[in-house]
């Protein structure tokens, strides 16, 4: 009897949690419906905090930072929303929408064949991908067995080609699936949220004109190599060693950045 009334406590309680995020949620679309933006920023996220990670409400809390005029939160939240869902279309246009509008226009980052293999790795979740690669080695077992059982020419041939075949879709799939895994759990990858910052040569701010390294703008993404405290006046601070490009490298104050994590 006691069990019971416990777990009937527990489930109204659940019920009651589950009915409040829904209606944060709800009241963040209604703000957003009234062009509020500021308010539904502000549920959007409250509902982040109180529901959990959801692709969906950075979807739209990215959309509401759009509509506030702060384009580097918008593809903060927008890259957020597709490392949970890699396939979330919407989400992907508006990043590359909003990316077509800000100032800078960084360099490529990387190599041609390492961005193709994240490309390839980002057209699903990594979870699809290792699904494909248990089906295709499934596969492969069959077609072995169909070689090693079959009295039939063609039967033997069959599985022994298909069988290789599969074998090598097994080890993609693996490949993209582990790539994938990576990519989403991957922390280096920052955004600028300030109007413009002033990168430094060194982890301070610069002193001169000869320790300013190159300006930024909002939304410019960047990749996070190193970290280091420093203290600057006697104010502490922490200092990104990123990577803007190919060609260019500088450190940025962390409070001018922030992490896709």
């Amino acid at each position: 009897m006691k069990l019971r009334i416990f777990f009937t406590i527990i489930t109204l309680t659940l019920m009651a949690s589950s009915a409040k995020a829904s209606s944060v949620i709800e009241a963040a679309d209604s703000a957003y419906s009234t062009s509020d933006y500021q308010k539904a920023a502000e549920l959007y996220t409250k509902a982040l905090a109180d529901e959990g990670l959801s692709p969906q409400l950075y979807y739209n809390l990215g959309n509401a930072y759009y509509r506030l005029n702060r384009p580097g939160l918008a593809i903060l939240n927008y890259h957020r929303a597709l490392r949970l869902d890699p396939t979330y279309k919407d989400a992907r246009e508006n990043l590359e929408f909003v990316n077509s509008r800000i100032t800078d226009r960084p360099g490529e980052r990387g190599t041609f064949l390492g961005n193709a293999i994240d490309s390839a790795a980002s057209a699903a979740r990594s979870d699809t991908w290792a699904w494909i690669a248990f089906g295709a080695f499934a596969a492969t077992c069959a077609l072995v067995a169909l070689y090693v059982f079959s009295s039939t020419v063609s039967y033997r041939k069959a599985g022994f080609f298909g069988g290789l075949a599969m074998l090598v879709i097994t080890g993609i799939a693996l490949f993209l699936a582990i790539r994938g895994a990576s990519i989403q759990t991957d922390t280096t990858m920052a955004v600028v949220t300030e109007p413009s910052t002033i990168l430094s040569t060194s982890p301070r701010e610069p002193r001169d004109r000869s320790e300013e390294a190159m300006l930024l703008h909002e939304g410019t993404a960047l990749k996070i190599l190193d970290s280091v405290r420093s203290v600057t006046d006697s104010v502490p601070g922490m200092w990104y060693d990123v990577e803007i490009d190919n060609q260019h490298r500088a450190w940025i104050n962390s409070r001018h950045a922030e992490r896709v994590r």
